[in-house]
């Protein structure tokens, strides 16, 4: 009888066990929601646009977007989830706030940062953004620079840049024996370098791209190494995505990069741009 007995409040222990085992799992399992399937019942997948060249772009007559991160966004869409892609306008100022309260599902062309990270997760990079130099590729003076900033590094050699941007940050601060020449805006820049009265344009690594695409007879690009402000472009997600969904993505955009896919994206945009201008 003792036997019985105790064998039965073993049991019902072993039932309470369970069910509260399957009590806490439950929520926990509620939570886990996936991006993609709330998505795709939504038939909609909506990509927040802040506009950047060549990243993002807005034609002002028809308000169609373009740029190489709303290809990679309307192709994810179309061919990964089989849904419609919508643009949602807005500001980089709103970019990650409007993400973190659902008004979009993708914020697009954003770059990693620790401060971001605090508020949204990443995917992989899609490309890099980096300080770069560009030259002309006739100056006698870096007829055998290559990627070496030391070797830039002499009296006689002059850095155009934007005065207190992040590029000036940059270059000023691996600049030793050369002169840095700090100009009000871009535009004076690159003037200072097509005129020679600098030897190097120091900007961000897509513009300069956009600039020696428009002038492929006299200009060459150079990524410094070590590398000046380097960080990922990536699409920003809300911290809570699962990291299946995230995966999915990530396979994504990994298998466009390494095809050398997003690159063509990249030199399409900036065409366009230039055009554009």
């Amino acid at each position: 009888m003792v036997v019985s007995v105790r064998s039965s409040f073993n049991a019902l222990l072993a039932s309470a066990s369970l069910c509260a085992a399957l009590l806490v799992q439950a929520p926990a399992q509620a939570a886990e929601t996936s991006l993609w399937q709330d998505v795709q019942k939504a038939g909609v997948l909506r990509c927040g646009a802040a506009v950047a060249a060549p990243y993002v772009m807005r034609d002002a007559s028809t308000s169609a977007y373009s740029g190489y991160f709303v290809d990679l966004c309307r192709d994810f869409g179309e061919k990964v989830l089989k849904v419609k892609v919508e643009f949602v306008d807005t500001s980089w100022d709103n970019l990650v706030a409007g993400l973190q309260s659902s008004k979009w599902d993708l914020a697009m062309a954003l770059n990693q940062t620790p401060e971001r990270a605090l508020a949204v997760a990443f995917t992989v990079p899609a490309t890099d953004y980096q300080v770069s130099l560009l030259v002309n590729k006739n100056n006698p003076k870096l007829v055998d620079v290559k990627d070496d900033i030391a070797t830039l590094d002499k009296p006689d050699v002059t850095f155009a840049v934007m005065s207190g941007t992040a590029q000036d940050k940059a270059i000023s601060a691996v600049v030793r024996n050369g002169k840095i020449m700090r100009l009000p805006g871009m535009d004076e820049a690159r003037l200072a370098v097509m005129s020679k009265r600098a030897d190097v344009l120091v900007d961000a690594s897509d513009t300069n791209h956009l600039f020696a695409l428009a002038n492929p007879d006299w200009t060459r690009e150079i990524l410094p190494k070590p590398a000046l402000a380097k960080q990922g472009v990536s699409f920003g997600v809300r911290r809570d995505i699962t990291a299946a969904d995230l995966e999915v993505l990530n396979i994504y955009l990994r298998q466009r990069r390494d095809t050398g896919e997003i690159q063509q994206l990249v030199d399409n945009a900036s065409l366009a741009a230039n055009a554009a201008k």
